[in-house]
């Protein structure tokens, strides 16, 4: 029988975190050194209402996703979340992983006192979005714009 644990990442997670993310975006460049990624991570882990997220089978990390909690002043002060990328390892895809690690990471912004969570997603694959419904996302709930300095 697997085990299955979720929980926040640590810097030890750095090597499955770029692997992770290898599946996430492909077309990225490598990290110019590992020393460059170890601290980009730390800063990360170290940034108050922002949480790394990993799901892990075995001991081995096979999803992800990243939640940022945002404090607020509208809603009588209550915060909001935003859940960033979310990416399974592309060989354990479609058994649960990546939908267990988002329903935890929205069960967490709940618990933080959350009055929303949003997701967004470039991806219009029927599937995809799919997947994000079963996950407990409304799709339509809001039009999202973007600027992209990539």
């Amino acid at each position: 029988m697997s085990n299955i644990t979720i929980r926040p990442a640590r810097l030890a997670d750095l090597g499955a975190l770029c692997e992770l993310y290898g599946h996430l975006n492909p077309a990225d460049p490598p990290w110019p050194s590992e020393a460059a990624a170890r601290d980009a991570l730390a800063d990360v882990l170290g940034q108050a209402g922002t949480t790394i997220l990993v799901c892990e089978l075995d001991c081995t990390c096979v999803s992800t996703c990243m939640l940022v909690v945002c404090r607020n002043f509208s809603r009588c002060g209550r915060p909001f979340a935003f859940i960033e990328n979310v990416v399974t390892h592309k060989d354990q895809r479609r058994q649960g992983y990546g939908r267990r690690v988002v329903q935890h990471a929205i069960e967490a912004a709940r618990q933080q006192g959350c009055y929303r969570v949003s997701l967004m997603t470039g991806s219009r694959r029927q599937e995809t979005l799919r997947f994000y419904e079963t996950a407990g996302l409304q799709r339509d709930a809001k039009t999202a714009f973007e600027a992209r300095f990539v």
